[in-house]
């Protein structure tokens, strides 16, 4: 098999706490993560050249290094006896929006990597590599409902997270190229003489009101400081909680992209063709959370 497809689903921060600054310099996080079926793809071609092609309507934002790039040079470094090869992206997904498009993206790259390469899979610890290359990458590898914690080098799958309807919003507005850093940096959170305890996954979810009833619990530390940077985070809020049917909204991960929660797959169909009715200059996408 020289060519191998792999999805890149939108990660969604349900919830996410953030308990200190660590020793290391990173945040201590405790989150409750999702992905949507929506998202973007990734194919790898193992018979051409290491290199990175883009298309997709986001493919010309991406400013910087693509961290497919970088995850194609780390993993050359750090296990040199895999196969690589080409990799074209097709960019669904906003970028610097905080559903995680980057970091999917390496994440999937990963995980073709690892189909490539069966007679060698077994002997790479590919978390770690994951972890190497961002806090959300060990999640977005695996791709499936799951509770984070540490910097996000901890993941534990909750398989009894029940699905959710969902709506997520983006303005496309013009982000800070540090907007992350910018979020956690405005915190004012305790800093940890060592490592913290980790926190134990939540559940069980037998019902889908009881997973909201948890989310809307534990909220998201950082979405005070994520309106302060794009106050239209705010108002992409605001504008999901008056829809029909919308049981919680909040902001996702670092914004400015916000998700609303409906009872249906039906309901939220209907509020995101509403949405886009009224604000058409928004990227709004109904999904299901796994």
């Amino acid at each position: 098999m020289t060519v191998i497809d792999e999805f890149a689903p939108a990660k969604v921060n349900l919830t996410l706490e953030v308990l200190g600054k660590r020793p290391d310099g990173h945040h201590e996080l405790a989150s409750l993560v999702a992905f949507a079926d929506a998202g973007d793809r990734v194919r790898l071609d193992v018979s051409k050249p290491a290199g990175v092609t883009v298309s997709g309507p986001f493919g010309e934002s991406i400013a910087g290094p693509n961290l497919i790039d970088v995850t194609l040079k780390r993993v050359a470094v750090l296990a040199p006896l895999l196969k690589l090869g080409a990799v074209h992206l097709e960019k669904n997904l906003p970028v610097a929006a905080g559903i995680g498009g980057g970091s999917a993206d390496a994440a999937a790259v990963l995980r073709a990597i690892k189909r490539a390469n069966v007679d060698a899979a077994s002997r790479i610890d590919w978390m770690h590599l994951a972890a190497a290359l961002g806090s959300d990458v060990p999640v977005c590898f695996e791709s499936r409902a799951c509770w984070m914690t540490g910097r996000g080098e901890h993941v534990d799958a909750l398989p009894d997270l029940p699905q959710l309807y969902a709506v997520l919003v983006n303005p496309l507005v013009p982000m800070p190229a540090d907007k992350t850093a910018q979020v956690f940096s405005a915190l004012n959170v305790p800093a940890l003489s060592n490592a913290a305890a980790r926190v134990p996954p939540p559940g069980p979810f037998p019902t889908s009101d009881a997973a909201l009833e948890f989310i809307a619990a534990r909220g998201n530390a950082l979405e005070t400081v994520a309106c302060a940077i794009a106050p239209v985070a705010g108002e992409i809020k605001s504008t999901l909680l008056k829809l029909r049917g919308c049981r919680h909204a909040a902001v996702s991960g670092g914004g400015p992209t916000c998700f609303g929660l409906f009872e249906s797959a039906g309901v939220a169909t209907r509020a995101a063709a509403e949405m886009s009715t009224n604000q058409p200059n928004w990227w709004v996408l109904s999904a299901i959370l796994r």
